[in-house]
Parts: structure tokens; C-alpha cells; sequence
């Protein structure tokens, strides 16, 4: 109790530590004053890292060089969405998509806050995260650093997040700005989407971090956009990410640069992890033939000492030798999101698995071992901190004996006696990560694994690690449960534990809809299918230039109705060990937008969450509109018995659609339909609202 009573301590005393800085006047003409004293070189120097390993410490291709003359310090940047990374351990938190599924911004705020926190406590002032690409496709290699399928959805855990680093002074790195929303062939397949498509699906996130959390940094991708690399586009940083008032820097990806032109005009400012295209020598041809101007550089160096000055690091040393690297607030903020993002998607009544004399069997590839997505998010974690599923349920203590079982050597006689059997399946680094797509289908073994245990022992759970949906056709019907664990990090050992013993009521939902098959996405048509893992996966060119982004603002569950096509399990699905009922639906107009309320209660035998959605579908839209449209939610916990009234503000911003004509957004005035419900396929109540907007 008194080690509990000290990280509270520690954790008050951590959240009241930084305001958020901003890029004020001052720092402004600070840097233009510097960028007016720099010479050619230096400017050159400024916009670009040097991978160059063995020179000096900022020569790793994970720094913003110095300019010594003028006391321009050097940036301290690292990876990545999960945690501190390069050249160090750090805290592992949960992925990208299990903040997702937690449908808790607070959540995604104290994981921000601690990724803050280890990042200040080393010397780092950018973090290269978050992550907010779109969930197209299951096959996504990346889709574990994301936030799902839904746009608003990933808005508000990345406003979040964002908020938790940079409430830490720490700089937050939203990306990777745009489409990038497949591994295979990222260099060379261009995403061609539609105006509309693209403000309504794939820009909402960016745009939301730049207005209402005030990103330090945006991350262009790898891939063209309608046939122009994203650092070399414009259109995308010019026309639409300056506009929406970003201030900050913009970088590209590692390795993301292709031609100088084209990166010294479009709006790009730093080029990682070193000067290959906006380097002196290039410099100095471009401005010779007249193609570019000073001032083009000069305003890549505004935007980069503007956003240092802001941070405070010309004034200080970044690293703060106060905060422990291995922190108990950090710690405490890993378990506490780890708790809120698994989904249980089945349960027969094996859960929560009760106290008894006999043995738990705990096997599977993930068993014994704390997984993680490959690429820029796998994490080094201090390995005394790694909590696996096993060592969780082995320090449940009293009343459980649990036993690791070699998953490839099963002992079928002690599972058939076994009280229950866990499964802890999924991918792992190579699998499924960066660079690369996975299969759908789980790695080999572990279906005919899953089919034999379940066929022994119908006391059976299936737990798996994954950043996304999976094949579970093979075995579904035969397991007793089924819960999504994502990459769950370092804690996610004794979270697992927690939700499997009953102690906590499992509180996620699917972040994306669950199709139950490849066919049934209606994106799979217009989704190109990987090569194996190895091969050409950081090819620039390859058979298939073009991604061709026919759903258009149908994505996900936006697609059900309209393409026809009903899932296995919903957008924002999930089950709990209680029910809850839903009544007393008010709806109010007020001057700025409705306030949606309504009465929640929980009418099981245990405290638990709901997250209670709120969805609008207009009646007869002018302009062709999905049937039904997230625009808010709530996450409640609720004692046994007991209600709550709930409250969900929608703007009148939340009743518009983006107009190609005009470039901009119109706001639709008609009859909609406010449906308030547990999934986007369970709604329990509704009621048709006048709008009328000026």
C-alpha cells in the first residue's frame, strides 16, 4: 500500500511539471533573427541529419545538428510509438492500437505523458510518434502503431497522446503523413484517392493534432499521393497542412526523399536521417540555375528554430537528470492502458477462470515472452520490467497453479485434465511489422495447435497478439473464449491476468470492424497482397505503381451498408462480464451544437465499463453520405445496480461533409438520425433531430 501511495505522490508531482509549450512572436523573431546571421552551409547544415556512426553522438542519423557559432544546440529525436527507443531501454508501453481499443483519450494522455517523461529523463526532445494512418486492411504491417479504422476515433487518441508528451516539453512527431496505409512496396505504390476521401478518412487525425493539440512535428511518408511523393508534394504541406495553421516542423521519414526539386519546394524542412537530396552542394546548383530561392531554405530554418526556441532548448539542457530512467510513473501509466485494451470478443462461460486445485496450462508461441511489433516499434525494454502472460497469472497467487507448457510438445493428458487452458498465439517482430505486410492467417503451427487444445479441453482461451484482425475461422467455434491482447508491452503480463482471473472486467472494443474474412473487407479488391517477408520489401518500384483507393469514404464499418456486407464482429465490439441497458434518450439543441444524454446501467453482478457510442446517419442526404458516422462516445464505469446519466456533446461541425467543388467544408442542414448504441450493429436508441446550420 505504501509503494501504491508513492507513485501517486510521484505521479501528482509529474503532471503539474510542464504547461505545453507554443510557438510564440518572441520565439519567431528569435529565429528569424539567427536564420538572418546564418551563412549558406549552415543553413544546409540545419536542414538535414548525418548519418555518419562513429564521428560523435549526433551523427547517428537521430539528431537536428548544431550550429556552434551561433549556440544552436543539437536535437535529440528517437522512436518511436511505443516507447523511448535507439540507443537506450525505456518503458514499454501499449501499442498504438490498443489505445485504440481502451476508447480512452485519457489513456492515450498518461502514455503520452510517460513516453514524456523517459524521453526527458535521456536527453530527448522529438519522439517520433504517434502513429495515426488509417486501418484499410488487417495485412497492414504497421497497423499495430495505429489507431484504427475510424477517423474520429483515432483523432481523439492522438490529441491525447500528443498532449501527454508535449505537456512534458517534449516534442510529438504526428505520423506519417498521408496514405500511407500499407508496408509492401511503400516507396513506389501511390495512393490515389479521391479530395473527398481524403479529407473526410485520411487527414481528420493530422488535422485534428495541428488545431487542438498543437503537434510540434509531422512525419511525411514514404509514398506518393496521386503520383507525387508525400516530400515532394505541395498540395498535401503547402495547400493543407499549413493552412490548418501547422507552425511547426516538418520532416521526412527515413530514407523518404527522392528528388532535390522536389523537396526544397514542397514545404518539406528537415530531410532524415541525412542531407541525400536537400544537402549544400544541390543547394548551390538549384540556386545557381534560379529554380529555387534562398528564401525557400530560409523558411525550412524558420520553422526549425522556431519550434527548438519554443521547447526551451537553446535556454537549457534537455535531460533531466531528476527523473529516474527506469520511472515508477511510467511504469504505473504501461499498466494502467494495458488494463483497458483487450477485447473480448467470445466468452462461453470460461471467463473469468475461478479460483480451483486445478491446473492452468499456459502455452503458445507468446506464452512466456512479451511481444512486440517489428520496425521503428519494437522496443528494448528493461528485461527485469517484462511481465508475460505466464509470470502474470503465476503472481495471481492463492488459488491459482499454473503451469508453461512447451506449445510445440504439448502433453495432451495434462490438458485434458487441465481447469483451463490459455493460448497465447500471434505474431512478433519479423511477422508483423515495418517494412513489410503479414498474412491473415496465423503463423505456421499455431491453428492445428489452437484446433487439437480446444478439441481436448473445451475449457479453452485463446489470447492473441496481434495489431489487428486474424483468420479465426479454423477454430473459432471450437475455443471457449477469445480475446484480442495487441502488443500489450511490458505489463501486459499482469493485465492479461487481471481480465482472465475476473479481477477487472475486461473495458476495450475493436478500434476496427472484423470482417471474419479477407472477401468480406471491402477494401481487399483495392488492397495489394504482399510478397513474402524479405522479398523486395523496400523495393521503390514494383508491378503494382498504384493503390487505388475505390471505397472511397466507405472504409470499414462506413462500407457496411453500402456495399452490402455484414461482419463477424462490429466496429467498437466488445464484451464484458455484465450487461448494460441503456434508456432515457434527451437530445438538446443548443447555439453550438446538441448535447446528447442518456441513462446507462449496469445490471450485472460486477463493476465494469461501457463504451457507450454515438453515431448520426442523415435521412436524405443531398450528397452521398455513409448510413451511419461515429461523432462521439463515452467510457463509463459503473458499479454493479447502479446508472449514470451520460453526456455527448456533437458540434455543428459533426453535421458536414467535405465539398470538392469549394475545397472546403459544408455544413448539411436536414433531418438525422442520432443513434446511440455498444457497436456500430447494436444501437439501443435513437431519435430524428432537425438541423439547421447557417
Amino acid at each position: 500500500m505504501k509503494r501504491i501511495f508513492t507513485i501517486i505522490a510521484v505521479f501528482a508531482a509529474a503532471v503539474v511539471s510542464f504547461a505545453q509549450p507554443k510557438i510564440t512572436p518572441q520565439a519567431k523573431a528569435r529565429a528569424a533573427e539567427l536564420v538572418s546571421k546564418m551563412t549558406l552551409e549552415e543553413k544546409c547544415t540545419l536542414i538535414h541529419g548525418t548519418r555518419n556512426p562513429g564521428r560523435d553522438s549526433t551523427s547517428d542519423g537521430f539528431h537536428i545538428l548544431p550550429i556552434r557559432r551561433l549556440g544552436i544546440p543539437a536535437v535529440r529525436m528517437a522512436d518511436g510509438p511505443q516507447g523511448v527507443r535507439n540507443k537506450t531501454n525505456s518503458t514499454y508501453y501499449p501499442c498504438g492500437i490498443s489505445l485504440a481499443a481502451s476508447w480512452n483519450p485519457k489513456v492515450a494522455e498518461k502514455v503520452g505523458e510517460g513516453i514524456g517523461l523517459d524521453a526527458r529523463a535521456r536527453g530527448v526532445a522529438i519522439m517520433l510518434c504517434p502513429g495515426v494512418n488509417i486501418y484499410r486492411s488487417p495485412l497492414c504491417g504497421r497497423n499495430f502503431e495505429y489507431y484504427g479504422e475510424d477517423p474520429y476515433l483515432a483523432g481523439e487518441t492522438a490529441v491525447g497522446y500528443i498532449k501527454g508528451i508535449q505537456g512534458e516539453g517534449v516534442m510529438a512527431t504526428i505520423k506519417h503523413f498521408a496514405l500511407n496505409n500499407q508496408e509492401f512496396d511503400r516507396h513506389g505504390a501511390s495512393s490515389n484517392a479521391d479530395e473527398r476521401t481524403i479529407n473526410e478518412i485520411y487527414f481528420p487525425a493530422f488535422r485534428k493534432a495541428v488545431e487542438e493539440a498543437d503537434v510540434a512535428c509531422v512525419m511525411a511518408s514514404y509514398n506518393p499521393i496521386n503520383g507525387t511523393h508525400a516530400t515532394e508534394n505541395p498540395w498535401l504541406i503547402k495547400d493543407n497542412l499549413r493552412k490548418w495553421g501547422f507552425e511547426g516542423i516538418v520532416m521526412s521519414d527515413w530514407t523518404a526523399t527522392y528528388s532535390a526539386l522536389g523537396c526544397f519546394l514542397s514545404g518539406l524542412d528537415l530531410e532524415m536521417p541525412r542531407g541525400y537530396v536537400m544537402n549544400y552542394e544541390n543547394a548551390k546548383i538549384l540556386l545557381e540555375s534560379g529554380v529555387i530561392s534562398e528564401k525557400d531554405i530560409d523558411e525550412k530554418c524558420q520553422h526549425i528554430l522556431q519550434t527548438v526556441i519554443a521547447y526551451g532548448l537553446f535556454d537549457k539542457d534537455h535531460k533531466d537528470a531528476s527523473i529516474p530512467e527506469d520511472y515508477d510513473v511510467s511504469r504505473a501509466n504501461a499498466l494502467a492502458a494495458a488494463v483497458e485494451g483487450p477485447v473480448m470478443l467470445k466468452n462461453s462461460g470460461v471467463l473469468p477462470i475461478k479460483k480451483s486445485k486445478k491446473t492452468i496450462i499456459v502455452l503458445g508461441p507468446n506464452a512466456d515472452m512479451v511481444p512486440f511489433g517489428g520496425g521503428s516499434g519494437k522496443m528494448h525494454p528493461f528485461e527485469y520490467r517484462n511481465i508475460t502472460l505466464f509470470a502474470g497469472l503465476s503472481n495471481l497467487g492463492k488459488g491459482y497453479k499454473v503451469q508453461l507448457m512447451d506449445w510445440q510438445n504439448p502433453d495432451y493428458e495434462a490438458i485434458r485434465k487441465a481447469g483451463a487452458v490459455i493460448m497465447a498465439v500471434g505474431y512478433h517482430d519479423k511477422s508483423e511489422g515495418e517494412g513489410h505486410d503479414r498474412t491473415y492467417s496465423l503463423p505456421e503451427g499455431q491453428n492445428e495447435l489452437i484446433i487439437k487444445v480446444a478439441e481436448t479441453n473445451p475449457n479453452s482461451v485463446v489470447v492473441v497478439y496481434s495489431g489487428g484482425e486474424v483468420d479465426v475461422n479454423p477454430w473459432f467455434d471450437k475455443v471457449g473464449a477469445l480475446i484480442m491482447g495487441w502488443y500489450s508491452g511490458q505489463e501486459g503480463g499482469t493485465a492479461l491476468a487481471q481480465i482472465l482471473s475476473g479481477k477487472v472486467s475486461p473495458s476495450g472494443r475493436l478500434p476496427f470492424t472484423f470482417w471474419g474474412s479477407l472477401e468480406a473487407n471491402p477494401v481487399s479488391v483495392n488492397y495489394h497482397i504482399s510478397r513474402p517477408y524479405g522479398e523486395t520489401h523496400h523495393t521503390r518500384f514494383n508491378n503494382y505503381p498504384f493503390v487505388e483507393y475505390n471505397e472511397g469514404i466507405f472504409v470499414g464499418y462506413r462500407g457496411m451498408e453500402h456495399f452490402g456486407v455484414k461482419p463477424m464482429f462490429p466496429f467498437g465490439y466488445g464484451l464484458t462480464y455484465s450487461e448494460f441497458e441503456y434508456s432515457d434518450l434527451d437530445i438538446q439543441a443548443k447555439p453550438e451544437g446538441f448535447e446528447v444524454s442518456f441513462t446507462l446501467t449496469n445490471k450485472g453482478k460486477v463493476a465494469a465499463a461501457e463504451v457507450a457510442q454515438v453515431y448520426i446517419s442523415e435521412v436524405a442526404p443531398e450528397v452521398i453520405k455513409p448510413a451511419l458516422e461515429l461523432k462521439g462516445y463515452e467510457k463509463v464505469t459503473i458499479e454493479p445496480k447502479k446508472s449514470a446519466r451520460v453526456k455527448v456533446f456533437l458540434p455543428n461541425a459533426a453535421f458536414s461533409h467535405y465539398d470538392v467543388a469549394s475545397h472546403s467544408w459544408a455544413k448539411d442542414s436536414g433531418v438525422y438520425v442520432v443513434k446511440v448504441g455498444a457497436s456500430a450493429l447494436d444501437i439501443k436508441l435513437s431519435q430524428s433531430v432537425p438541423v439547421k446550420l447557417k
